[in-house]
């Protein structure tokens, strides 16, 4: 009877899941940036192992190799049966091709208990093994066993596979093995823990003594002469430990590597369990292309760089992405990726929501002004629409503000008042370029809360921290935590004429056999495109008549808001072109609230308070006139004037007569600003007469027949604003 029979033996095929490789994560221009694995290996061909490695593997491991086939198995049966009759274990004639076998099943091992079962000293265990290995020896040749288990195999020091492991211990490519190194690797693989050159002296000098036991071996079997093994021995260890590149702490681009790879982890597009989407990720040997750009990434890593220095307390962050794509083209903060808090290193992702690897953001101020003057826009006003606005702003009662389930939350115990802005008749146009409050919240009133807050949703709005948003009257100042990948992209979409695209930072992936598959943004046009043009052409004048005056604009088509918080506790910049978004925040991780930006140094410049145009807004023009500088300028759409030009039923009330003609309009009332009179002559009004008990008002100008009213004092009134 042969020995299969005695023990019952026949192939069983074995399940031969891909071992688990490296997946490289590359920019827009495919560089690489970052690496993600669970275990660390790159799988190679036979071919593009050196020689001497293969011939040190089978010397040592299974020396008949390519001359044995199921004799040998056999007579391994054979010892099994003689030890199973004497009550004894056999300890040996383990084949490459029972190694692989192993391997494979330690590989696909999900459990402790599955691993310890693979790796136990028992018949069970070892006659499984041999099943499988019949089934393997019929399946493939000796070449592809080979190459499958030098692939699979662990070294050591975090290495699996010869490319890995050739790499990690002595900086080369499995292809450019020497003899010595190639001994070092073939004698590693049968205690690679024991002999793991990171542990220290002892492990160390036990791999030695490996590696010149297969020199040894090598030598015997007349693979190398003595002269070859004289040399070989005489060499040292020559242990490089190459650090493995992976994961975000390593990557050029932490916080967009962190974006990724969080991406991935908890989006159902790449896997339907998280378990799925984790192997998806470290185990697929992928090769993901990504939206980000080197250059634009520079811009803002030097922007901010120039403005908020690493060891300052509170830190800036920026997004930039492209409108009508939603491509992330840069991820930036003014913090190094790290743990070390005597650095003041941060490991979460201060430019994105929670939900990639961020945290609960910082309020976003009045760039959420942006919502309620669209929502105006939709619903018919025309830019010179407009309201006197007060200095401070009390709710007329308690249902002038209702939430999105019909709840009234207006507040008529709480007066708010304007941090940027004067007090005065303000139009859409000029209450978003002063960031008037108090004309805000009139405003929000009138078109309605809910409605602002759908507006803010259509663009793709949400907390950063993944909760409900704040739906309080004072939404429109930007009490909700945001991030500036979110805020970022809500602002592109009114670059690109209304179409929301949702934020995309991965373009293709290519999997282990080469199949690629591309990505798109999920858009939707979200607001009406005229409607994105009128939003555009009141935001450019922020730049040149607004809160960034002093700061300026970029040279080309470009609209934005700033964004103060309430007494300084974080600021914002977001602005956009057709080509390009982005927005900017600064705050201080350690508690905005607790942390005020009052009274601190920043980038080695004292602020007694930090506004939307004190830091934000110059780091927002820096970035984009460096990442836009060989982008050829797109133009805004020309406003409707017909639809959105002039006012409608919100016009500035006309004055009273004029004492002095038609050709003169009369002091604005409580000393507010004048209207235009209604001229009768195509020349200059003549100056205005001092008000009552009021000062002189300048010289009226030429617009178009119409002189200009005085700015004089009303009766017994306060000096009344420049108009």
């Amino acid at each position: 009877m042969s020995a299969t029979n005695e023990v019952n033996l026949k192939p069983e095929d074995l399940t031969e899941p891909p071992p688990a490789e490296v997946t490289v994560v590359q920019d827009a221009r495919g560089n690489e940036i970052a690496r993600f694995y669970e275990e660390y290996r790159e799988v190679v061909k036979l071919d593009e192992m050196a020689e001497v490695m293969k011939t040190a593997i089978i010397s040592i491991e299974d020396y008949r190799f390519y001359e044995h086939g199921a004799i040998d198995i056999e007579g391994t049966i054979r010892a099994l049966a003689k030890n199973l009759q004497a009550g004894g274990v056999s300890q040996g004639g383990s084949s490459i091709t029972q190694q692989y076998v192993k391997q494979v099943l330690l590989n696909s091992a999900d459990t402790e208990k599955e691993k310890n079962a693979a790796l136990e000293s028992s018949y069970a265990r070892k006659l499984n093994e041999l099943r499988y290995a019949m089934a393997v020896e019929k399946k493939y040749s000796k070449d592809e066993i080979l190459e499958k288990y030098l692939n699979i195999a662990y070294f050591g020091a975090g290495a699996y596979g010869v490319e890995a492991a050739a790499k990690r211990f002595f900086g080369v490519t499995a292809a450019d093995l020497t003899l010595p190194q190639a001994a070092t690797l073939a004698g590693a693989v049968q205690d690679p823990n024991s002999t793991d050159p990171n542990l220290g002296k002892k492990s160390r000098a036990l791999l030695l003594n490996r590696r010149n036991v297969v020199l040894n071996r090598m030598a015997e079997l007349k693979k190398i002469t003595p002269a070859e093994l004289a040399e070989a021995k005489a060499a040292k260890l020559g242990y490089r430990g190459t650090k493995l590149p992976g994961g975000c702490e390593s990557s050029k681009y932490p916080y967009f590597c962190i974006y990724v790879r969080n991406e991935i982890l908890k989006n159902p597009e790449f896997g339907k369990t998280a378990k799925a989407r984790l192997e998806f990720l470290n185990r697929g040997g992928l090769t993901i292309k990504t939206t980000i750009d080197p250059t634009m990434q520079a811009a803002a890593d030097k922007a901010i760089k120039k403005w908020v220095y690493p060891s300052d307390n509170p830190a800036a962050a920026e997004a930039l992405v492209q409108p009508g794509t939603g491509a992330i083209r840069a991820m930036a903060t003014s913090r190094i990726f790290g743990r070390s808090k005597a650095k003041n290193e941060i490991s979460y992702n201060l430019v994105a929501d929670a939900a990639h690897g961020g945290a609960v953001g910082f309020q976003a101020g009045s760039t959420f002004k942006v919502f309620t003057l669209l929502t105006a826009l939709k619903e018919g006003m025309k830019i010179n629409d407009g309201f006197s606005a007060g200095a401070g702003y009390t709710s007329p009662g308690y249902s002038a503000f209702k939430n999105c389930k019909g709840q009234p939350i207006g507040d008529p115990t709480h007066t708010i008042t304007n941090d940027e802005g004067s007090p005065g008749w303000k139009t859409l146009q000029t209450g978003t370029w002063d960031s008037v409050n108090t004309f805000f919240l009139m405003l929000e009133q009138k078109v309605g809360l809910c409605d602002t807050i759908n507006t803010a949703k259509s663009l793709g709005i949400h907390r950063s921290d993944g909760g409900s948003l704040q739906e309080f009257e004072t939404f429109t100042l930007g009490i909700n935590e945001m991030d500036p990948i979110t805020v970022a992209n809500a602002y592109a979409a009114i670059g690109a004429r209304g179409k929301y695209c949702s934020p995309m930072a991965i373009t293709q992936i290519t999997d282990r056999d080469g199949k690629t598959t591309a990505y798109k943004s999920k858009c939707r046009q979200a607001l009406d495109p005229e409607v994105a043009d009128a939003a555009a052409d009141v935001l450019s004048g922020v730049f040149d008549k607004g809160t960034m005056k002093a700061v300026g604009g970029i040279g080309r088509d470009a609209g934005g808001k700033t964004g103060t918080t309430d007494s300084s506790a974080s600021a914002w910049f977001a602005g956009f072109t057709p080509d390009l978004a982005g927005a900017v925040s600064i705050g201080d991780p350690r508690g905005s609230q607790d942390h005020k930006l009052n009274g601190v140094t920043i980038g080695g410049q004292y602020y007694g308070s930090v506004f939307g145009a004190s830091i934000t807004g110059p780091i927002w023009k820096d970035t984009m006139l460096a990442a836009l500088k060989n982008v050829p300028p797109t133009s805004f759409t020309p406003i409707n004037s017909e639809r959105f030009g002039g006012c409608g039923e919100s016009c500035q009330p006309a004055p009273p007569p004029s004492d002095n003609g038609d050709a003169t309009g009369d002091e604005g009332p409580g000393g507010f600003t004048g209207a235009d009179g209604p001229g009768i002559n195509d020349n200059n009004g003549p100056a205005g007469n001092n008000g009552p008990n009021g000062n002189n008002g300048p010289a009226g100008n030429n617009r178009n027949g119409n002189g200009r009213g005085n700015h004089g004092n009303g009766r017994g009134g306060p000096n009344a604003p420049v108009g």
